[in-house]
């Protein structure tokens, strides 16, 4: 009880404070908007110049936004649903909790490392922080818990595995051919850069999400505890970051921006994600 009672707490703040954050992304406007700056490497780019992400280049404000909105209509209820779920001793909704939670880590990871310093930066070290810890109890209680005889016999075992190797191959092959033609070309620095001091999603994908999402695929499909606790978290936390790329991707054809093809492509993917998601978690036939 005194475990739940902690994630509770992490729980409400984390609502708390990313509510606030999310909407002063969404809601602040101060600023003479969109203008020219030439990067110190001499490249130019449009910056936002409106709200919070006013020293963010443009496409990229946009899609922050975006994302804002998935934060605060999408995860935030989807956090306390599945907390209050918890507290009546849902397994099921554990997971969904720890893969909620993994959302918010992730993101204010992203916030913090790669956003321009605002008056939001002290939000997102706190949320960074309770995110962190809280994601970490959730993990820690589930992993005392005997996890393979909670899955059905008839858990997509193969269909989720293979998913997870092939959605972590095909996005770090998509980011070394952005990483490494330039290197080979002796330019060094891909446009993709703009005017920031560094490639901060490619490198957390490459370093960190994509090797978990891909052993956590190899896990599964071995049939390992591990495989099963760790690919039914990292499906539900890749459900509401698609759900979010899909919003940055209509975000950026609403504001004139070429989609094509990606446009039929994430959304695609995240209607698999969410499908696998949801079949592995209705796989948890153990529910109290």
């Amino acid at each position: 009880m005194k475990e739940k009672n902690t994630i509770s707490v992490f729980v409400v703040l984390i609502t708390l404070f990313s509510a606030i954050a999310a909407s002063f992304g969404i809601l602040s406007d101060f600023g003479p908007g969109v203008f020219e700056y030439e990067t110190i490497r001499g490249q130019a780019i449009e910056i936002y110049g409106k709200g919070i992400y006013h020293h963010m280049s443009a496409d990229v404000a946009i899609q922050g936004i975006a994302q804002d909105y998935i934060t605060l209509f999408v995860a935030i209820p989807l956090l306390i649903g599945s907390l209050l779920a918890y507290r009546k001793n849902s397994l099921r909704a554990l997971f969904l909790l720890a893969g909620t939670l993994g959302y918010f880590l992730v993101t204010y990871l992203f916030y913090t490392a790669m956003g321009m310093y605002n008056i939001m930066f002290l939000p997102y070290v706190i949320l960074l922080c309770l995110s962190f810890f809280g994601f970490f109890l959730t993990i820690k209680r589930l992993s005392q818990l005997v996890i393979v005889s909670m899955f059905s016999l008839k858990t997509p075992k193969k269909f989720v595995g293979w998913f997870l190797i092939a959605n972590s191959v095909s996005i770090a092959f998509l980011w070394l051919s952005i990483i490494v033609p330039p290197l080979l070309d002796g330019s060094i620095y891909p446009v993709e850069l703009d005017h920031y001091t560094t490639l901060i999603v490619q490198g957390f994908d490459l370093g960190l999400l994509l090797p978990i999402c891909f052993v956590s695929g190899i896990l599964l499909l071995k049939k390992k505890a591990e495989g099963y606790l760790y690919s039914t978290i990292y499906l539900v936390f890749l459900s509401i970051l698609m759900t979010a790329l899909t919003a940055k991707i209509i975000a950026m054809a609403m504001n004139d921006v070429n989609v094509i093809p990606v446009i039929f492509i994430i959304p695609s993917i995240n209607i698999i994600t969410i499908t696998g998601a949801v079949l592995m978690v209705k796989s948890i036939i153990k529910s109290n």
